[in-house]
């Protein structure tokens, strides 16, 4: 399946002489975590464990610019408020993130131009990706509140997404009915919505904020929606702790990551530190690169 939609977004986005280069590396495609594209520099195939595979030495203007115009469908102005975002979501859950020169406007900015670079973020919904997970959080048929830890590209926004399908849809073995969920996806990376619907595997019990800060997202989420639990991808700012102890207070159990190589690394961080010391999070799981495999140690629960 991973495959096959790498391949659709090849065939869809690039020209018929990058398909041909890239389609070179079909057996790699279900290790592609990113697709890197900068003019005049090397277009790159990111793999797991921060491998990385040349598939040409040198991407011309007019071939990145063709991508841009596949990907806006000739109309950079209907993406405005993506450029101005840095990232546009495709069919598919896929993530683009842009690079080129800032137009400001009251010294903010407005929204892209002269793009030079892209990054293509592979979306993949790996199911029972959170099965080692899912009996620590699972406590008396009710949900613990879970922090994943993980460097980047180790999983932890997969096996967060699928932790939250699997409790959104329940799970008979573990007599859990399924819960309510709220997911804000400030970034788009755990939901993948395109015109507010949801490309990736959330559970049919989640509700989405899609591109809303994670700080007022999770505020919206519990004074409209009523979630039993509330999801966030990649906490860490002052105002993101500050809300997530707010639905702690009101009941209400939450699911997160955080960047770091294991506990040691999130008790040192300035703010996040907080939530862990005075108790929280009842499940802390780091996860890592061991031996081609990702590893999950359980560092509380």
């Amino acid at each position: 399946m991973a495959e096959e939609k790498l391949y659709t977004l090849i065939q869809q986005y690039f020209p018929s002489e990058l398909q041909q280069s890239m389609l070179r590396y079909e057996s790699l495609f279900s290790e592609v975590q990113e697709i890197r594209c900068r003019i005049e520099r090397p277009l790159v195939l990111r793999l797991r464990q921060n491998r990385e595979q040349i598939v040409i030495e040198r991407l011309t203007a007019h071939q990145l610019h063709h991508i841009v115009d596949r990907i806006t469908q000739g109309s950079v102005y209907a993406w405005e408020e993506e450029f101005r975002q840095g990232y546009l979501t495709l069919r598919g859950g896929h993530r683009v993130g842009l690079a080129g020169k800032g137009v400001l406007e009251h010294g903010r900015i407005r929204t892209l131009k002269q793009i030079s670079g892209l990054n293509f973020r592979i979306a993949r919904s790996i199911s029972g990706a959170a099965e080692r997970l899912i009996p620590h959080v699972i406590e008396s048929g009710r949900l613990r509140n879970t922090l994943l830890i993980s460097p980047p590209g180790c999983g932890k926004t997969t096996m967060l997404r699928d932790l939250i399908c699997q409790l959104s849809d329940g799970i008979p073995e573990q007599k859990f009915a399924g819960v309510n969920i709220g997911v804000v996806d400030e970034r788009s990376e755990l939901a993948g919505c395109v015109n507010g619907i949801p490309q990736l595997a959330i559970g049919m019990r989640t509700d989405v904020l899609d591109g809303c800060p994670k700080s007022e997202g999770i505020r919206m989420m519990i004074r409209s929606m009523g979630p039993q639990a509330v999801a966030a991808d990649e906490i860490g700012s002052e105002a993101d702790i500050a809300a997530l102890e707010e639905a702690l207070q009101s009941g209400v159990a939450i699911l997160t990551t955080a960047h770091g190589n294991g506990l040691q690394d999130v008790l040192h961080h300035p703010v996040l530190k907080h939530l862990v010391l005075q108790g929280y999070f009842t499940v802390i799981a780091s996860l890592r690169w061991e031996h081609g495999q990702i590893a999950m140690t359980l560092e509380r629960g």
